[in-house]
């Protein structure tokens, strides 16, 4: 394939900047083989040349399926679809996959966003992205969830969890796992300026983050680093690792339940995302994320088990209180009466006015849900049992020959 002289030009030109070979080849849109093949033949202009015409026969019989899909999907990667070729039976190359690509969906834009490099054990970079899931198969049974992801940025290692929400409490709880996951803790955190994790912006400019994301990271030896605002390339590996999710992972994939989905996405994870060769860094992701694994901050001897405090709560009539659209039950006899709410990344617990605990429940994933704990209504079923025993104690106790007599008159057709 020859390229034009303004290509050629653009292509040296951008590698007199120090870009790399991936960088210059995702700006000009050609592959890296191209890229390598002009830098080493040096500055001069192209000789026409009769085109060669591509002959993907192996991959013929499956050219339309993967017109179609392109079609569905077009951010679709060459490395999902020759996964799925294989399992159909094609034993062709992956050249052969790139270059049928390349032929039958638009190029990327040209434009070129300079790329920020970290070294390692400094940064992770974190976000939320909305994903449109089908838990059954059906249109009806569609539902928002979040992928939280947390991206290293040396390495490019990815963890990720699906998520009913974006609440504080999600956004505590995800990254004590990740670090867990990570066995180590980078020195800062870059998360999106989400109200979760960035509280506001004080008159001077500076980001106000929020107390008890920044308590958390504390705990854990690092610190919060909002990005730019309305500069969502500041953050531009998590965000490609989303890209990369919904191009490879989720394509043509249905699941029952949030646990199904974080099951198969785990195993992608570990067995796809983070054994694949990256285009950027050259390296594999895992064998980079070992290399760099010693400069992470080391994990502290206990979990971070921050207290927040929320504002006052009134118990209502069935003797609930309600908390982030769960409901949450309290002991009998406190109806109508205010509480103090206390939560951690995985707990609730309940305060009387006179500062005792009075109920402690898990908080479960997700709204709409009712936790209660069943002996906070004993009271209530031992009233009702002592209020039938007196009952019975009111009935008349009678000796057996009176109900002999009753059964002689109805036998003789009398009627009391």
């Amino acid at each position: 394939m020859t390229l034009s002289l303004e290509t050629i030009v653009n292509i040296h030109e951008l590698k007199r900047q120090g870009y790399s070979i991936s960088a210059i080849a995702r700006a000009t849109g050609r592959d890296r083989k191209t890229v390598r093949k002009y830098l080493k033949q040096g500055l001069k202009a192209p000789t026409p040349t009769r085109r060669r015409r591509l002959k993907p026969r192996q991959l013929e019989p499956f050219e339309d399926d993967l017109t179609e899909r392109i079609k569905l999907v077009p951010g679709i990667t060459a490395r999902r679809l020759l996964r799925d070729l294989r399992a159909m039976g094609y034993n062709g190359s992956y050249a052969t996959v790139t270059a049928f690509l390349r032929r039958v969906r638009p190029q990327p834009p040209t434009t070129f966003v300079p790329r920020f490099e970290t070294p390692p054990g400094r940064q992770a970079q974190v976000d939320f992205a909305e994903f449109k899931c089908d838990f059954s198969g059906t249109a009806s049974a569609v539902e928002r969830v979040w992928l939280f992801s947390m991206v290293l940025g040396a390495s490019r290692w990815m963890w990720g969890r699906f998520c009913t929400d974006q609440k504080q409490q999600t956004l505590l709880r995800m990254p004590i796992h990740a670090f867990e996951a990570m066995g180590g803790v980078p020195a800062e955190i870059l998360p999106d300026r989400m109200k979760t994790a960035v509280s506001g912006t004080a008159s001077e400019g500076a980001v106000r983050d929020n107390p008890a994301y920044v308590d958390m990271l504390g705990h854990y030896g690092s610190v919060p680093r909002a990005c730019r605002p309305y500069r969502a390339a500041t953050k531009g590996k998590v965000e490609r690792s989303f890209g990369y999710v919904r191009s490879d992972f989720y394509p043509g994939r249905t699941f029952c339940n949030l646990d199904d989905l974080n099951g198969p996405f785990n195993d992608w994870r570990d067995d796809v995302a983070n054994r694949r060769r990256h285009a950027t860094t050259g390296r594999i992701v895992k064998e980079a994320y070992e290399a760099a694994r010693p400069a992470l901050l080391p994990l502290p001897p206990m979990p971070w088990n921050g207290v927040i405090t929320l504002p006052r709560r009134r118990v209502s009539k069935d003797g609930m209180v309600s908390v982030e659209g769960n409901l949450y039950s309290a002991p009998d006899g406190l109806t109508g009466r205010h509480v103090q709410v206390q939560v951690n990344p995985h707990s609730l617990c309940i305060i009387d006015a006179n500062g005792a605990v009075v109920a402690t429940h898990r908080t479960p994933e997700g709204g709409g849900r009712v936790v209660s704990d069943p002996t906070h209504r004993r009271a209530k079923v031992r009233d009702s049992v002592d209020s039938i025993r007196q009952d019975v104690d009111r009935i008349a106790v009678r000796d057996l020959s009176f109900y002999g007599q009753v059964g002689v008159r109805l036998a003789s057709g009398d009627r009391p």
